[in-house]
């Protein structure tokens, strides 16, 4: 045991006392956010877990044996294949959460379980993977999904409701802490508040590190608008390079019809799978503006570059030339000529394997304890503080 933990552990009363609550926005989606509040958890392993909604088919197989507790979203018909338009119920959903008792309160959020209420001594640090980004750009999102006039007239008056929901709700933690300088800024421009970088966690055990490379390139990721993948396909399709797409989403029936023979779609695989196709690509694609992005360094733990918009987090995580290549304008033209850049390189795979080990869970679980022990003796120490006002009225 590290004694960043133990520090946390005695300034929370663990083990004996449990008083830390884990809130993670929903287990709907099996995505980023979702790893990053998997290695949370396990550095909290006393803690008592909450969120809005979970499936359980979409859970770890670390959170299937660990007890979630849940809120009235589970009654909700069809959540599976509707959950994206119950988005008015989530803050009800947090707010429904009986927190009181609990001394300490760390939430993971990219929606809204910021929301969460903490007793007034208690201390609230939110893991922010992002400001709720359909709300805070919501024109990128409703051109991507291509909206009528009437339904984006409509969901920019609720938006508004939902804006002002989330900026006064963003006042209630104590302590935000940013997956990447991105969102540390964007945490800065909406909310008004500073924030702690930590990058998220990469697993580098999973990986070995390969000189082997076959002849394609390789996308993991969820298939969604914002991800871009439509660019990598016509990159592809335009340089004739062939490209591997792994993963699912509500893009993928689009996706599927602008692909041409050089592009294969194999949906989602097991981790397993998913570990070989990177250790045997030529490099990965990383085409879409990210809040950070965890497979770029995945790819590098594995020993192969990545193709990466300059943009958003990937600055955090690739370093052009060295890691991968960074290319500049969001068109196929500019990624396909990314890729010709990356072919001219002789990748050192153990350097980048060095790289992706900056971002192991390992540093991350150890950061990520310090700044919650810090954080609770920081508060601890403000509450215990006389109030100036007090000790001038008693004098």
């Amino acid at each position: 045991m590290t004694s960043a933990s133990i520090a946390v552990r005695n300034s929370v009363d663990f083990p004996d006392n449990p008083l830390i609550a884990f809130v993670h926005d929903n287990f709907l989606q099996a995505g980023g956010a979702e790893r990053v509040a998997e290695e949370i958890a396990k550095s909290l392993p006393e803690a008592h877990m909450f969120s809005t909604a979970v499936l359980r088919d979409k859970l770890s197989p670390y959170f299937r044996d660990r007890p979630i507790r849940d809120t009235f979203l589970r009654h909700v018909p069809g959540l599976r294949k509707y959950y994206r338009h119950y988005f008015l119920l989530y803050p009800l959903a947090v707010l429904s959460l009986r927190l009181s008792s609990y001394n300490v309160i760390i939430t993971s959020c990219c929606g809204f379980a910021k929301m969460a209420r903490a007793r007034q001594d208690a201390v609230h640090i939110c893991y922010c993977h992002t400001p709720t980004r359909w709300i805070w750009r919501f024109d990128d999102y409703a051109a991507r999904e291509g909206f009528s006039p009437v339904t984006k007239a409509i969901l920019r008056a609720l938006i508004r409701v939902l804006r002002n929901l989330d900026l006064r709700a963003s006042g209630n933690p104590d302590y935000f802490i940013a997956n990447s300088r991105n969102v540390a800024d964007r945490i800065r421009s909406f909310y008004g508040r500073d924030s702690i970088v930590l990058h998220p966690p990469i697993d580098c055990s999973r990986f070995s590190v390969s000189y082997n490379s076959e002849d394609y390139y390789l996308i993991v990721s969820r298939l969604i608008a914002y991800k871009r993948i439509d660019l990598a396909i016509a990159a592809c399709e335009k340089a004739k390079r062939r490209l591997i797409i792994i993963g699912d989403g509500t893009d993928r029936k689009r996706l599927e019809s602008i692909a041409g023979p050089n592009t294969t779609f194999l949906g989602r695989l097991p981790d397993t799978e998913v570990t070989s196709a990177l250790e045997n690509c030529r490099a990965l694609l990383f085409p879409g503006e990210e809040d950070f992005g965890m497979t770029p360094l995945e790819a590098n733990a594995a020993g192969k570059p990545c193709v990466a918009y300059r943009s958003g987090g990937a600055l955090d995580s690739v370093i052009d030339g060295q890691t991968g290549i960074l290319f500049s304008e969001p068109t196929a033209e500019s990624l396909a000529e990314g890729l010709l850049k990356v072919e001219q390189i002789n990748w050192d795979p153990q350097r980048l394997h060095a790289h992706a080990r900056r971002f192991d869970s390992s540093v991350f679980a150890e950061r990520f304890l310090q700044l919650v022990a810090t954080m609770t003796d920081e508060k601890q120490r403000r509450i215990n503080r006389p109030s100036p006002v007090l000790h001038n009225q008693s004098a």
